[in-house]
């Protein structure tokens, strides 16, 4: 099948962002009181937007995260962006070959506007998309597991849903593509195949260089 649309998610498809953003959530939780590690911050947080961070702990312990929590976060996660972020291994070329190939394609991610520009800047993606090609969670008021953002993205793209396929790396971001109509890509790099599997996706891949061939299989 030829897709009209490819959307990506941002986080860990796009630019190498979950070690480093995980790393300082468990941190920063554990200061907090909350202790978390790197792995469960992986299995909780992963693909979600901010306010799942504050939900879960709330329903965990009754304890609401203090005010300016996300303002903290966010801080130290731009500081290591800008220090060490890296674009996905093999995603400049899949890009490269969507244009050659003149597949449309955009970007959908639960994080803000700010963290994606910040992360697309650092890693010299953002040119390849532009303003009009990015989309967050904070242009529906709901990030994944509901469907709300990839519906917004394909409808502003003037794309229906089945002629989407979806390129995500956390289960949450495949149930969304899933509740979408959309068929999805699941990226192994991180999140175990099984998981991705059980969420709904469509195709699972471990390196990025054979997404195009997939897409046309």
């Amino acid at each position: 099948m030829r897709y009209d649309l490819v959307i990506f998610d941002n986080d860990g498809v796009l630019v190498d962002s979950e070690p480093l953003s995980n790393r300082i959530l468990a941190g920063h939780l554990t200061e907090l009181g909350h202790p978390t590690t790197y792995e469960e911050s992986i299995r909780d947080y992963m693909g979600a937007a901010v306010h799942r961070i504050h939900d879960v702990v709330w329903e965990r312990s009754g304890q609401r995260l203090p005010e300016g929590f996300n303002e903290a976060y966010h801080q130290r996660v731009f500081e290591a962006f800008q220090r060490e972020l890296e674009p996905v291994a093999g995603v400049v070329d899949v890009l490269d070959e969507l244009t050659a190939d003149a597949v449309p394609y955009c970007l959908a991610s639960s994080g803000s506007h700010e963290r994606i520009r910040v992360a697309l800047r650092r890693t010299g993606l953002y040119e390849r998309f532009g303003e009009e090609r990015i989309f967050s969670s904070q242009d529906v008021g709901r990030g994944k597991p509901a469907p709300d953002l990839f519906l917004h993205a394909a409808a502003v793209m003037g794309v229906q849903p089945g002629r989407c396929a979806v390129v995500e790396d956390s289960p949450l971001g495949v149930r969304a593509a899933v509740a979408a109509g959309m068929d999805v890509y699941g990226f192994t790099a991180m999140t175990p195949a099984e998981r991705l599997e059980e969420a709904g996706a469509t195709v699972l891949f471990g390196a990025m260089e054979a997404l195009p061939g997939l897409l046309w299989a």
